[in-house]
Order: structure tokens, then sequence, then C-alpha cells
């Protein structure tokens, strides 16, 4: 008997199907736990400067420009589905956004090169939907404007629109430290 018609043989037995697919969800997931806990620390930028200005689109084709959150603290992310580290920071992100959004804090997540209906489909995966606002950075120009050269990329922009810290790589933005810089500038 060939090795192809004795696997199509057993998988098409229901239990074995189940067993083998619950093996490699356990498998999976123990690797996903295996991984590196996400650091904490935002890097202070010496010298403030302006975050570039731009203006795209959420997944409703709805335009937002950062201009229009002067007077607000923003914690800008780049990110893309097929990045882990990114997929890891996504519930910290919404944990701190819930915990301080209002009129002086909010979450801008820019997706990289992705179309809406693939992140619609990632975003039905996670176990609680992000509630804050997700753009579309389709040409990567807004990435390069702020020198994004990995993801994910993280800046802490102040009310007055300067970029006061940065982190690359993943994050818990959840973690006391961060909430710390964050409370901190909400109340220059």
């Amino acid at each position: 008997m060939h090795l192809k018609t004795y696997l199509n043989n057993k998988l098409s037995n229901p239990v074995i199907l189940v067993l083998f697919t619950c093996l490699l969800a356990l498998d999976t997931q123990a690797a996903w736990d295996d991984q590196p806990k996400l650091g904490h620390q935002l890097t202070a930028v010496r010298k403030p400067v302006t975050a570039p200005m731009f203006t795209l689109e959420d997944m409703d084709e709805e335009p937002h420009s950062l201009k229009d959150l002067r007077g607000k603290v923003v914690l800008l992310n780049f990110w893309a589905t097929w990045c882990p580290p990114c997929r890891r920071e996504m519930p910290s992100m919404e944990r701190l956004y819930q915990k301080l959004k209002g009129d002086d804090f909010t979450v801008i997540a820019v997706n990289q090169m992705e179309d809406a209906d693939h992140v619609f489909a990632y975003i039905g995966q996670l176990e609680v939907d992000p509630s804050f606002t997700i753009l579309f950075d389709k040409d990567s120009k807004v990435s390069s404007s702020f020198r994004v050269n990995g993801l994910p990329t993280t800046y802490l922009i102040d009310k007055q629109g300067n970029i006061r810290y940065r982190a690359i790589g993943g994050r818990e933005f959840d973690h006391p430290e961060v909430e710390k810089q964050v409370r901190q500038l909400m109340q220059e």
C-alpha cells in the first residue's frame, strides 16, 4: 500500500482526524507560549520632533488625519498581520486603550500594505476585537515618512503633535511603566 493511500484511509476516520487536528493545535499553542516575553520599555526621543502629518482610510474607507488628533496623546503603531510580535502586542494595546481612552488619549494602528478584508479576517480570530482605529498605509508612504524600518514600530506622540517616545519590536503596552509614560504626557 502506498503511503498516500494509507494516510487518506487513516485520516478519513473522523476520530483520527480530530485527534490529529488537536495535536497540531497543541503544538502551535506550545510554540506560541514558548516565545520570549514582550518588552515594555519605550525609548525617549532626545529631541522631540513634530510627527509627520498624514491622512489614511479605515476599514470603512473613512479618512482619518493625525492633525485632527492634536490635543490628544496618540499611541501610533505600525503593524501587519503576518508579523508575530505585532499579533502578540495587539491585545495589550486594546487593554491600554480601554483603560485610558477618552478626550486625552487614543490608539491608532496603521496596517502595512494589506487589504481591509484580510485584516478584518485576522481581527475575527482575536479574543477581543480591537476598538481603536485601524488605518491602512497601502503604499507605505506614511511608514516611510516616519522612517519605519521594521515591524512593529510604535511612536508615542504628545498633545502638541511631537514624537516623544518610540519602540521597535513588540511591547506589552498595558505594562504599568508604559501607562505611567502615557499618563505623564496626558497631564502636560
